[in-house]
């Protein structure tokens, strides 16, 4: 029996890495699976809309700010009302509230939320408990779910999906060029919001130290949020602006992924930001712990996980990669092996049809 369609994926503007990615995957994946798919973009910013676009999904904006505000959350209700899909499926706790809205306006509809991150807050979890389905990225985010009230026989733990993304063609000259990077030196890459959560200190004060001992390194970190302007300040302060390049969204993500030698995250990040991407493309990856992080890295294997404290763990585990050629390829092709092998695509898929599905 031909599925119902269409379905609604919701998600904030970003790149496509991390929960952008699985968003990516998603709407490639239910297509191939026969669903029609459209997709409500609830903030401004990134490059997933405009590549999602020319994949073929039928695109509506309806978030106008950085943040999902309630205007977004309006003009979502009021295309969920005019497009009546069979299922919505909103990416981060983000979507929450607004989908909690809708659901009040549109009870027809089976209303899911997929998350990268665990529910920090009692009203994202108060509109999570009101949704018909949850998808948790881990154990660990459906425990907490379940801690919050969310009804157990509503979640599924579903493991993301990991496909090497495709680029623009860009050679490492070129990535440069539009990075203002020196293509002779090597990169890191970090993607995460520039909010608490992530922990940017530790990231700052790791490009610090590294410099110290390596001079030919430059730090990129992809990111918007309340703390841009702070964390520019601080970057400034410790004499980093000419090793760290902050930029709030970048369009051209895949290819750079295909030219960095180290993909690192230093806090709570949904997906640990680019490390299962960096994973697919065989990167290895150096990560504060998280349940992220100990989800996707083998310590030792794939990468290394570091502990918080002593902070002088996270450059010196991210030096002992970058110092080591043999090391680095050995973890990248462990990464690589893992990403195929544990987080294929298509059982992400089928979890999101079987959640669709109600099974």
């Amino acid at each position: 029996m031909q599925p119902v369609s269409p379905i609604l994926l919701v998600t904030r503007g970003l790149d496509p890495v991390g929960t952008g990615r699985q968003v990516e995957l998603a709407a490639a994946g239910l297509a191939a699976a026969g669903y029609e798919v459209a997709v409500a973009v609830t903030s401004t910013g990134g490059s997933l809309a405009d590549r999602l676009l020319a994949g073929g999904a039928g695109l509506h904006v309806v978030g106008r700010r950085p943040g999902v505000d309630a205007a977004a959350t309006a003009r979502l209700a009021g295309l969920v009302a005019r497009l009546r899909p069979a299922a919505i499926i909103g990416f981060g706790r983000s979507q929450a509230i607004p989908l909690a809205v809708a659901k009040r306006l549109t009870p027809w509809c089976r209303f899911i939320l997929w998350l990268g991150l665990p529910p920090r807050r009692w009203r994202t979890a108060w509109a999570i408990a009101r949704l018909d389905g949850v998808v948790a990225s881990g154990p660990e985010i459906a425990a907490t779910c379940r801690r919050w009230g969310v009804a157990a026989g509503r979640i599924v733990v579903v493991p993301p999906g990991s496909a090497a993304s495709i680029g623009l063609g860009l050679s490492r000259a070129e990535v440069a060029m539009r990075l203002g990077l020196d293509p002779a030196k090597h990169w890191t890459l970090a993607v995460a919001p520039l909010e608490a959560e992530s922990r940017l200190q530790r990231l700052l004060w790791a490009i610090d130290q590294l410099g110290v001992v390596r001079k030919d390194l430059e730090h990129v970190l992809v990111g918007a949020g309340p703390l841009l302007e702070h964390v520019r300040r601080r970057a400034r302060a410790q004499e980093l602006a000419e090793r760290l390049f902050i930029v709030p969204h970048c369009d051209i993500l895949p290819d750079l992924l295909g030219q960095v030698r180290l993909v690192w995250q230093s806090g709570g990040v949904a997906l640990g930001g680019p490390i299962l991407d960096g994973m697919a493309r065989g990167l290895p990856a150096v990560a504060v712990e998280s349940d992220a992080a100990r989800q996707l890295i083998i310590d030792g294997e794939t990468g290394r996980i570091v502990p918080a404290v002593p902070e002088s763990e996270f450059p010196r585990r991210a030096f002992g990669i970058l110092e080591d050629d043999s090391l680095a390829r050995a973890y990248g092709e462990a990464a690589a092996a893992r990403a195929a092998g544990v987080f294929p695509a298509e059982r992400f898929i089928a979890g999101l049809v079987a959640a669709i599905r109600g099974k």
